[in-house]
């Protein structure tokens, strides 16, 4: 099971990301990544990315998961550090970003490549 913490709900993936998904982690449960207040101190952090911690494990109700996580990023480090502790992988997709120069208008489009897992 891949659960996909992230600002991008996994039915709006594309085919090729949401094949690699279930191929190499079968289900994908969506958990919205919380929006961050930029003024919240370190503190604030901690108790988010305890939060968001404990959400991902009630999902999953025991069962092996890993995780799919981007978003601010020092949520994102908390997040990373306490699920790694746990020996839960966490990963990110990567992306190739092509831009498109037209009109006087810039398109930028972000194809998926793969998912990567964060590591030390």
């Amino acid at each position: 099971m891949l659960i996909n913490l992230s600002n991008h709900p996994s039915d709006k993936w594309s085919n090729k990301q949401t094949t690699a998904a279930r191929t190499q982690f079968g289900e994908v449960v969506d958990l919205q990544f919380p929006a961050v207040n930029p003024d919240g101190d370190e503190n604030y952090i901690k108790e988010l990315a305890d939060e968001y911690c404990e959400k991902c494990f009630a999902l999953v109700e025991g069962k092996p998961f890993s995780v799919h996580l981007m978003g601010e990023m020092t949520l994102t480090f908390a997040i990373l550090t306490r699920l790694q502790a746990k020996n839960i992988k966490v990963f990110a997709s990567t992306t190739e970003r092509i831009v498109i120069d037209g009109d006087g208008q810039k398109t930028v489009v972000f194809n998926f490549v793969k998912f990567r897992e964060y590591k030390k």
